[in-house]
This record gives structure tokens, C-alpha cells and sequence, in this order.
């Protein structure tokens, strides 16, 4: 069974930082891409940021280029993403997910397992 399970959210204020975690269990986590999305009320999840399975390769959605940083440790299992500069428009659920396969991938449609979510707000 596989679990992920993020966790690092909270209410911040605008111009602050936050970092999120996602623990990885039940798989050999080291093999596989990551990705982290988001959600906000009344709209689609969308692609953040994901690395490929050494950490070697990144990429991000635009509207996060420099002030989000995706990063992992495979000796613990875990994927992070790095938040700064904050704005309310970085106001959603964040979800963590995992591709089976070692390069990234930006689509949605492409991760085989989701978690839960964490809520990030944002006040102005």
C-alpha cells in the first residue's frame, strides 16, 4: 500500500515562507519522480513543481519560478517544496504526487498516487 502524506501547512503572512514535506511509504521511493500541485476554491488542481527521481532535474510552473524550490531526500523518503515571497494567491490545498517513473512530468494525468493535501493560506 502506498502512502503519502503531506504536512507543513498553515496560515502564514504575505511576504512569508513556508516548507512543505510529503513522507513517501510503501514503495522504493528513490526510483521515482515527484510532484507537487495545488487547488484553490472553485478551480483546478494545477502543476506546481516536480524532480525527477535523483533530484538531477527540476521544473516549475511559471508562476512560481524563483520563489518555490522542490527538492528530496531519498534517504528519508521525503519530497519538499520550499514556499517564499508568499502571496494570497498562493492560497490553496497542496498535494504531493508520485510518478512511476524516474523522469518528472508536469501532467496531472501522469502520477500514479496523490495525498491527502495540505492547506496552505495566505493573508494579505
Amino acid at each position: 500500500q502506498v502512502q503519502l502524506v503531506e504536512s507543513g501547512g498553515g496560515l502564514v503572512q504575505a511576504g512569508g515562507s513556508l516548507r512543505l514535506s510529503c513522507a513517501v511509504s510503501g514503495r522504493t521511493f528513490r526510483s521515482y519522480a515527484m510532484g507537487w500541485f495545488r487547488q484553490a476554491p472553485g478551480k483546478e488542481r494545477e502543476f506546481v513543481a516536480t524532480i525527477n527521481w535523483s533530484g538531477g532535474s527540476t521544473y516549475y510552473a511559471d508562476s512560481v519560478k524563483g520563489r518555490f524550490t522542490i527538492s528530496r531526500d531519498n534517504a528519508k523518503n521525503t519530497v519538499y517544496l520550499q514556499i517564499n515571497s508568499m502571496t494570497p494567491a498562493d492560497s490553496a490545498i497542496y498535494y504531493c504526487g508520485l510518478y512511476l517513473s524516474v523522469s518528472y512530468s508536469v501532467r496531472r494525468s501522469a502520477y500514479d498516487y496523490w495525498g491527502q493535501g495540505t492547506q496552505v493560506t495566505v493573508s494579505s
